[in-house]
């Protein structure tokens, strides 16, 4: 059995070496692939392997173009540290996934999972289903709630109550749809790569909106937009100049 490991972490690739050969002694396994470029540079030179384990991120980006480049039909087990969350949309269409770090006892499943499926219908993986996986493996997961202290007890806050973000005095607050307002253990640049883009703007250095937040846009001085939100803001809420042309084609789309 032919076992192709792209992994980029040493100590991963030897952990699950280590496990395979354990659990399929006859295996022959690949020595450690790192890149996408490693990668693609293998399947086009050696034979097709019987089972990959791919890791999701590699030195060099994300594993999925590897797809896009190369008519892969060998049935492909992704590692991954992404949480059981981020996992479920690819789940049914992928042989199995695991996450780090590997446990045997989910390996010894995913292996009983390809010897069931795919030893004994070795063409049942077809190119679509692939491609399906590919595209939903690319779907962003954005942040749902913010744990938040109300008093002495901890509550949760959902994203769709925020209506806006904002900084003051190096503190970050999400006040709601409501009107109440909750300390933010984060920073605006880490929730604005959290916070769906279809949904969230940030519209200057201090703040950003939701969009159900804005009640009115007037052009303003100096080439910037000013909004009036909703609930009122306790600060001005100016969209910088170097972000009118995105925040425009962002209502627009």
């Amino acid at each position: 059995m032919q076992i192709l490991l792209i992994e980029d972490e040493i100590p991963a690739y030897k952990r699950l070496k280590q496990l395979l050969l354990k659990l399929v002694p006859a295996a022959q396994i690949s020595t450690q692939i790192d890149s996408i470029t490693a990668a693609l540079r293998y399947l086009q030179a050696a034979p097709r392997p019987d089972l990959i384990f791919m890791d999701i991120q590699l030195a060099d980006g994300l594993s999925f173009s590897i797809f896009g480049q190369f008519d892969i039909q060998t049935p492909v087990i992704f590692t991954t540290a992404f949480d059981k969350y981020a996992v479920k949309a690819f789940k049914v269409h992928s042989i199995d996934y695991l996450l780090k770090p590997i446990e045997e006892e989910a390996l010894v499943q995913a292996l009983d999972k390809y010897q069931r499926y795919y030893r004994q219908a070795p063409t049942a993986l077809s190119q679509p289903t692939i491609q399906q996986l590919v595209e939903q493996l690319q779907q962003p997961t954005y942040r749902e709630r913010f744990l938040v202290k109300t008093g002495s007890s901890l509550a949760y806050l959902k994203a769709e109550e925020v209506a806006y973000l904002y900084s003051d005095q190096s503190l970050v607050f999400a006040r709601k749809t409501d009107g109440k307002q909750h300390h933010l253990d984060a920073t605006l640049d880490q929730l604005e790569v959290q916070l769906d883009p279809t949904l969230f703007f940030r519209i200057s250095r201090k703040a950003i909106i939701h969009l159900q937040a804005i009640q009115k846009i007037d052009n303003y001085f100096n080439g910037r937009l000013l909004l009036e939100l909703h609930p009122p803001a306790d600060f001005q809420t100016t969209v910088s100049r170097d972000r009118v042309n995105d925040f425009k084609a962002w209502l627009d789309r």
